[in-house]
């Protein structure tokens, strides 16, 4: 069962209390309008009288059913966009931490770095390879190249060599590609949340919707 906002069950209780009104009006229009019609045909047969009286409920009703059809339809599609918001809010948030906390020298993220590298080396198979990173993040893996080369070397049985590029501009994380660039693995904040994002937002809502 989705818990909503406040706001938002404010919202959906509204439609279905205007759409109910809106059909109970035009029941009892129809009404009218049969009662209308009934008191102008006194001198019509009776059997004329109870099929008029009966086309207008069945139209009466076939509105009635729309009206409030479409209310609920309305209710959902506004629940779900209410939804969709708090799940995108979510991930924002994370996104925000994420920034924060490779922003500092916490030594979370550079242990985070240095195993998306060796995770990018080893996906492309170890060889000569070339390490794109921010600008402050330089320093943090500079001292560690040796280290990440023979993690590299030994899960690929390929001699490993590492080499700092360019900067890029990103959160945080890493591009590793071959020298020839011929092959690369994006591994920086953006790329592994948007590949991400699809498996991590069905447990968000799980957790935000229990």
């Amino acid at each position: 069962m989705i818990e909503m906002s406040a706001g938002t069950e404010k919202i959906v209780s509204s439609i279905m209390s205007d759409a109910q009104i809106k059909a109970e009006s035009i029941l009892e229009e129809a009404k009218k309008e049969t009662e209308s019609i009934l008191s102008e045909g006194e001198g019509k047969s009776v059997i004329e009288k109870e099929k008029i009286l009966e086309n207008a409920e069945k139209t009466a009703q076939m509105r009635y059913q729309q009206i409030i059809s479409e209310a609920k339809m309305n209710s959902r599609r506004m629940e779900l966009e209410a939804r969709e918001e708090i799940i995108e809010d979510a991930f924002r948030k994370a996104e925000e931490q994420l920034k924060e906390i490779a922003s500092s020298d916490a030594s979370e993220y550079k242990a985070s770095l240095e195993k998306v590298i060796i995770e990018s080396g080893t996906e492309i198979g170890g060889g000569e390879l070339e390490i794109l990173v921010k600008e402050s993040d330089f320093s943090k893996i500079k001292g560690s190249l040796t280290s990440l080369e023979k993690s590299i070397s030994e899960q690929t049985s390929n001699p490993t060599k590492l080499e700092m590029g360019a900067n890029i501009t990103t959160i945080g994380g890493a591009i590793v590609k071959t020298k020839n660039g011929e092959i690369e693995v994006n591994n920086t904040i953006e790329a592994r949340m948007l590949r991400f994002k699809k498996s991590l937002r069905s447990q968000v809502a799980g957790i935000l919707f229990k």
